[in-house]
């Protein structure tokens, strides 16, 4: 079978490796083609476009961009059509993958989507033209099954493919040495795979170091970027940054502060407390207020719809408040409470095998469609 997979981000980038690896062992044919990352072109077939060269972050910037973004989306129809799929798998990212869908289907291509579009958080309206472009859709958030039930929409819950991730992780006993990190307890820092939210948001990230002179901070380089892109922001200050090693990274950590997004939840499935952080421009985060109807913006506070991690966002996305929170969550009640609430979360969560599940699930639902 001919696959075409969308992804747009860092973490679909994840998500799509995962799954292109356990399709290939249920479709001894499989062919792939994809825009998504490094990780995905690790696992085979043709990577058409890099999602570094996709992701903007907020509303203004989408505004800012959109010529761009447009091109891209043009791009992308013209390559699905020439390469003719047996079907199109569409990874989250849905401001990009909607309007794919919509053109796919009309073209008589099969869809799946992959990690459902947050249409829960705002405009749900869009669930009817999910509806209507969307021939199969895997959830991984347990909320969201009874969500689309309630629009008349029958999905498939797979659990989560984080999961999958972490379960495959291997911890290098070696990780601190081969960074030329000494011996101090480690502060990770996580501020995103996007230019925009790490101009935002790493500057305050690094506002603290000094405050924690006892702890070794150090950045998750995003793999779309080279160090030399974190040398304004690291300037003066010991700051390493390690690139392909997240969850090693956080494995070894103490604690970490981290860019809203799904990083939230693998830290919390790692269990390494956190504070998490989301700055944006004024007028997207305006707009973005005007428009989202939830309590929360973390994974972890929105699966177990309480407030486990602090989330700073935006005018309290400053130092003195990571400070105060930083401080709350390297030891006392509340690191201890932190840990306990992140078994509940696992609990919830369940057990790994997302990507064997949607592989097994797309290839079964081609070959009685064949």
């Amino acid at each position: 079978m001919k696959y075409y997979l969308v992804s747009g981000e860092a973490s679909g980038d994840l998500h799509g490796a995962n799954l292109i690896k356990t399709l290939k062992t249920v479709d001894n044919n499989a062919d792939f083609r994809f825009f998504g990352g490094d990780l995905m072109q690790a696992e085979g077939g043709t990577l058409v476009k890099h999602y570094a060269d996709m992701a903007f972050m907020g509303f203004l910037e989408v505004a800012l961009n959109l010529k761009t973004i447009l091109k891209n989306i043009s791009f992308c129809k013209a390559d699905i059509l020439a390469y003719q799929p047996d079907v199109l798998i569409l990874i989250d990212f849905p401001g990009f993958n909607l309007k794919i869908a919509s053109f796919a289907k009309k073209q008589g291509i099969k869809v799946c989507y992959y990690i459902s579009p947050k249409v829960w958080a705002w405009n749900q309206k869009r669930v009817l033209k999910i509806k209507r472009d969307v021939d199969k859709m895997f959830c991984i958030l347990p909320f969201e099954v009874d969500f689309y039930r309630k629009w008349g929409m029958q999905v498939e819950y797979v659990g989560n493919p984080l999961l999958d991730s972490i379960e495959n992780f291997t911890q290098n006993p070696n990780f601190k040495t081969d960074n030329n990190l000494g011996n101090k307890k480690i502060i990770a820092l996580l501020p995103g795979s996007r230019k925009q939210e790490i101009a935002y948001i790493l500057p305050v990230m690094l506002s603290a170091v000094d405050s924690f002179t006892d702890y070794q901070f150090v950045i998750a380089g995003a793999p779309s970027f080279s160090p030399d892109f974190y040398l304004p922001y690291t300037a003066g200050k010991n700051i390493p940054i390690i690139f392909n090693q997240t969850y090693n990274l956080l494995q070894n950590a103490h604690a970490a502060i981290v860019t809203s997004g799904t990083a939230t939840l693998e830290t919390a499935l790692l269990n390494i407390p956190q504070v998490v952080l989301y700055k944006g421009s004024k007028i997207s985060i305006a707009i973005a207020r005007l428009l989202v109807d939830i309590k929360f913006i973390s994974l972890v506070n929105l699966i177990m719809d309480k407030g486990i991690v602090k989330e700073l966002l935006q005018e309290d996305c400053t130092t003195e408040m990571l400070k105060t929170q930083l401080n709350f969550i390297l030891a006392g009640e509340k690191r201890t409470k932190m840990l306990l609430d992140y078994k509940d979360l696992a609990n919830v969560m369940g057990k790994a095998g997302a990507s064997e599940k949607v592989a097994k699930l797309v290839y079964g639902w081609l070959q009685t469609a064949v």
